[in-house]
């Protein structure tokens, strides 16, 4: 009996250190039996994210390129360019053409500025004019009202074409609906519709280089709202063709865009031919005629 004795202590009391060992070294039952993080989670107080990244992004050569400049609201950047939409005047109807010019607050003294300016020497080939005079300038705009100081047109018989082109060119800004000549009431786009041709091409315009698949679009109110496209390589030849359907014709004006792919083995000038087939003799009829310049395909 005494010999159970003495090999029992050794034994509860070792049972006993290892009891209170893993006591000590067990984790508590109100934490995470997962591995510990490596790093401190964020807090609510971190700051967040209100627009995109200033960082710069990387350029293809691997460098980062400088961020552009910030306006001074979160998540915005001023653009360094402003392309604008400016409509001259071509047999007598309106016709649209861009112009991309550094950024500026006064986009409405800019858009005259340039329309006064008149046509580049490819638009004048292609028969583009402009009969706004030097010296128009807008005194202030309000509630969607843009009131201008418009010199004597120099033929009176022009002076409703040159009330359009300004018409038509200040109302692509968001602040302008109308514009106000000083007599009567102000303008709108609608006043003017008669002055637009049967199609109109917004793009490409003159002077653009295209690449294939070129898009083409503008509106139109021809025959049964189809609206045709071509292209023609530098030496006149047809390099293809396609259709598509304006969103309304037959005595509506609908937008339309077709996609018009071509194969080239060199750049050069071409044109872009836009127009509706006639019912009477299926020929090409109310066309719109844009020289460009036709990249190479691969």
């Amino acid at each position: 009996m005494s010999r159970r004795r003495r090999t029992s202590r050794p034994a509860a009391t070792g049972v006993a250190i290892v009891l209170l060992l893993a006591t000590g070294c067990a984790p508590s039952r109100a934490g995470t039996l997962g591995p510990a993080p490596t790093a401190p989670a964020p807090t609510s107080a971190a700051p967040t994210s209100v627009g995109p990244s200033a960082t710069a992004a990387p350029s293809p050569g691997g460098t980062h390129a400088p961020a552009p400049p910030s306006t001074g609201v979160a998540g915005t950047t001023r653009p360094a360019t402003l392309t604008l939409e400016l409509w001259y005047v071509r047999d007598g109807r309106l016709t649209p053409t861009r112009r991309t010019r550094p950024a500026t607050v006064a986009t409405s003294r800019l858009a005259l500025t340039e329309l006064a300016a008149g046509p580049t020497p490819a638009e004048a080939a292609a028969g583009l004019v402009t009969l706004l005079p030097d010296g128009a300038e807008v005194s202030r705009i309000a509630d969607g009202v843009a009131t201008l100081r418009l010199p004597d047109a120099p033929d009176p018989a022009t002076a409703r074409a040159r009330e359009a082109q300004v018409v038509y060119t200040l109302t692509q800004f968001p602040t302008v609906r109308r514009v106000a000549f000083g007599r009567d009431a102000p303008a709108g786009r609608a006043d003017y519709a008669d002055l637009l041709p049967a199609i109109v091409v917004t793009g490409p315009v003159i002077g653009d280089r295209v690449t294939s698949p070129v898009t083409v679009l503008g509106t139109a109110d021809v025959f049964e709202a189809t609206v045709s496209v071509r292209l023609l390589d530098a030496a006149g030849r047809q390099l293809a063709t396609a259709f598509t359907t304006a969103t309304c014709g037959t005595g509506c004006r609908g937008a339309y865009r077709v996609a018009v792919g071509y194969r080239l083995a060199r750049q050069q000038p071409g044109t872009i031919e836009v127009y509706e087939v006639s019912a009477a003799d299926g020929s090409r009829t109310n066309l719109v005629a844009v020289p460009v310049t036709l990249a190479a395909t691969r």
